[in-house]
């Protein structure tokens, strides 16, 4: 698979992108903390996110969830505020898989039309869309006001008297009441009541979910028996499945270019094999990026399952995020890439998302400037997507306290909520900056130098890459353990590229091995004029195998020479 485009990937969380309310409370209800709307996404604020370098959106939450507000009015069923995590709810508890998140629309009734409406607005600003699919679990009190004609509601025709059966869409704990480890009742009059119960979305299959699991969601049933061994009943193709097909068509239909598929590895890859290569007959555009976190599944995901790309966050976010830390030395980066055995331009690489803490919180590294290194090396490494997560590029700490989300260095996905960075540069839609701190219009101007490099050079979207660590292990100036170094190249362009995790600049002096002039074709030659990318210095440099490269490297810092051959 081929990409003459390096993907870059702007992750938002859509109902807070644009909340303009200062004044948020703890667990404050959409009446009080207020909410952003899709039609927040004006054509300036497209504009605005694809200077970034940006490619594609993900907008995160737009499918309806389980919420605590009451949208009856428009013949949706209440959700029972025990089994909602927080005022807003979770992005993650679909509700309905037909149909838009009422919170986010500005009519309740257009919704659908709002949603398609922000689909062309986007393509219109020459970005491509894509949106989650949650194919594992679903809210526990799942309804689909939407329902196509033709097409039959989840767990509908469920034999409940079963615990597992391949025509059932649930799985459940027959003759058991649900008695949940949490408050059933959460202010309500009446105790939530679900019976029989069925099983949780994290694979829990009994009646006694607590406040660490998935409570909120119930499990779909692929025809996978997992309290007997894990048996698989495939044949013929299990109800869910048909179900699942039909779900990803509608949002296909609605003219999307991507699908992020929640918890991949928790659905049977045999559905995958299915379904992927179905879609992609219809659509053959569309890509397909799964959420896999264990390293011994991802060949099976991607070669079997046909997706696209995969997280790579076990291996480079990690990795990065300790090297970044002092908790781990930069050697490390080279043997991440090696472990994943030639798939690394199949991986999508990120430094933060709505799972993961913030990096200028006080459980990440606490100072956004200390990341530089990171995302340099994250963005430009390999032909492989880089996406980052909205406020990220300003340096927001996430170290709010907004209700179920308490102050753990994340922005919440459960509350109505405002961030403050993003707030600041959208500044009532006019993105004049005015509001922003000096520190983070400079985060801001690194972050769209580095991403619009890394979208733009061929050597980097399309171009070779040796990782140049190994010859120099024990260097006379070049301390392996706090900087990392590699060489990217086109055709006669060169990209000459270093970063420094050290709290102090330093003067380096690189080796670059014979294969890597045999393997790059490089010439060579003692005197050549490179172009940091990062400032545009022109600077002097020899390229040789017998001679070390000297230059220097900031603080938290970085190089992207430009050296054409």
């Amino acid at each position: 698979m081929k990409n003459e485009e390096k993907l870059i990937i702007y992750q938002v969380f859509t109902r807070l992108f644009g909340n303009n309310n200062s004044g948020c409370i703890n667990n404050g209800d959409i009446h009080t903390n207020g909410c952003g709307k899709m039609a927040d996404f004006t054509p300036k604020a497209l504009k605005e996110i694809k200077k970034l370098g940006t490619t594609h959106i993900w907008y995160t939450g737009v499918i309806e969830h389980a919420t605590q507000t009451d949208y009856s009015a428009y013949h949706i069923h209440p959700d029972h505020p025990a089994i909602v995590k927080g005022k807003a709810g979770s992005p993650y508890a679909i509700k309905d898989y037909y149909d838009i998140d009422p919170d986010i629309a500005t009519r309740v009734p257009e919704r659908m039309k709002e949603f398609e409406q922000l689909v062309a607005r986007t393509h219109k600003a020459g970005l491509k869309v894509i949106i989650d699919f949650v194919p594992n679990h679903v809210a526990r009190q799942y309804h689909s006001d939407a329902q196509p004609d033709g097409t039959v509601e989840l767990g509908a025709n469920d034999d409940m008297t079963c615990s597992f059966s391949p025509y059932n869409n649930f799985y459940y704990i027959p003759q058991s009441e649900l008695r949940g480890q949490f408050d059933m009742k959460a202010g309500a009059d009446e105790a939530y009541k679900e019976y029989p119960a069925k099983a949780t979305g994290n694979n829990r299959f009994d009646a006694y979910p607590n406040i660490s699991d998935w409570y909120e969601t119930i499990k779909l049933n692929y025809g996978v028996d997992y309290q007997n061994g894990g048996t698989c009943s495939f044949s013929p193709i299990p109800d869910t499945w048909l179900k699942m097909l039909d779900i990803l068509l509608f949002w296909s239909s609605k003219q999307v270019d991507a699908f992020r598929c929640d918890m991949a590895e928790m659905v049977p890859v045999e559905f995958w094999e299915w379904a992927i290569p179905q879609v992609k007959e219809a659509y053959p555009h569309l890509l397909f990026i799964a959420e896999v976190y264990n390293p011994d599944e991802y060949h099976n995901y991607l070669q079997r399952g046909r997706f696209d790309y995969l997280y790579d966050k076990v291996g480079l976010y990690d990795t990065l995020r300790n090297v970044s830390c002092g908790y781990d030395s930069a050697t490390a980066i080279t043997r991440s890439w090696q472990n994943l055995g030639g798939i690394e331009k199949r991986m999508l690489n990120f430094l933060e998302n709505h799972d993961e803490q913030r990096i200028a919180s006080d459980f990440f590294v606490g100072n956004p400037y200390k990341a530089i290194p990171a995302l340099i090396v994250s963005a430009c490494m390999n032909t492989n997507p880089m996406m980052i997560y909205f406020g990220q590029e300003f340096g927001e700490m996430g170290m709010d306290t907004e209700g179920f989300s308490g102050r753990d260095g994340r922005t919440t996905i459960f509350d109505y909520w405002s961030v403050d960075t993003i707030r600041r540069w959208r500044n009532e839609g006019t993105f004049d900056g005015k509001l922003l701190t000096k520190e983070q219009k400079s985060i801001y101007a690194l972050y769209r130098t580095i991403l619009t490099i890394a979208s733009q050079e061929k050597a980097i979207a399309q171009g070779l890459f040796f990782d140049l660590m190994y010859a120099n292990q024990n260097g006379w100036r070049f301390n392996e353990h706090k900087q990392y170094t590699f060489l990217r190249k086109y055709n006669n362009e060169l990209l000459f590229i270093a970063v420094n995790f050290d709290n102090q600049p330093v003067d380096v002096a690189i080796n670059i091995p014979s294969h890597a002039f045999d393997f790059l074709q490089i010439p060579q030659m003692d005197v050549y004029k490179a172009t940091d990318l990062l400032t545009g210095k022109v600077e002097e440099i020899c390229l040789l195998p017998y001679k070390a490269t000297e230059f220097s490297i900031g603080t938290y810092g970085g190089k992207i020479l430009k050296i054409k051959l």
